[in-house]
């Protein structure tokens, strides 16, 4: 069984996308890459169950365990030394990718505490988009009687659109909830 939002994709956003962009290619048209949720945990850096906690709830998040990423360089000032477990990340891809994607767009976003819309300002220019997220308990897999601290998220969504604006349009097609 395909994802809703992949299957929404091929059969409706590819034709509208292809009128509006006035290709008749389908394989010119942008799609969507790749998904990385990135998590920073370096201020728990020191409580290894804390991080075991994160771990946990990043990967029922996520959908597949995460990746550890650790400090590259020591910096005094920020207490942190060369190898200590400072984040985690996860690149989504296939059915995983998009079963994230209609999770955010139509579970996680409105739930978000005086939730607006997402800002317009963060494409790179290359045909990305970054999110970010407060709190991680927008999730509807994390009870947030449970958790102990709040942590926050980035979500990257990465197209083939090579342009602010194709990468625009074809976010709001899939269901972006824009700033007005």
């Amino acid at each position: 069984m395909e994802a809703r939002l992949k299957e929404k994709y091929k059969n409706q956003i590819l034709k509208e996308l292809s009128k509006e962009l006035g290709r008749k290619n389908h394989m010119s048209l942008p799609k969507i890459k790749k998904v990385v949720v990135n998590m920073g945990i370096g201020r728990f850096k020191d409580d290894k169950g804390l991080i075991a906690t994160c771990e946990k709830e990043f990967a029922l998040i996520c959908g597949q365990k995460p990746r550890l990423r650790s400090a590259k360089k020591s910096i005094s000032n920020f207490k942190v030394r060369q190898g200590d477990v400072i984040g985690m990340s996860a690149t989504l891809r296939g059915d995983k990718m998009w079963v994230f994607l209609d999770k955010l767009l139509n579970i996680v976003l409105p739930r978000v505490r005086d939730f607006r819309g997402v800002s317009k300002k963060a494409f790179d220019g290359n045909g990305n988009y970054t999110l970010g997220l407060k709190e991680h308990t927008v999730f509807p897999e994390i009870n947030p009687n449970t958790v102990d601290k709040i942590k926050s998220l980035e979500v990257t969504i990465a197209t083939s659109g090579g342009s602010n604006e194709e990468t625009y349009l074809l976010l709001s097609k899939l269901g972006m909830p824009f700033e007005k």
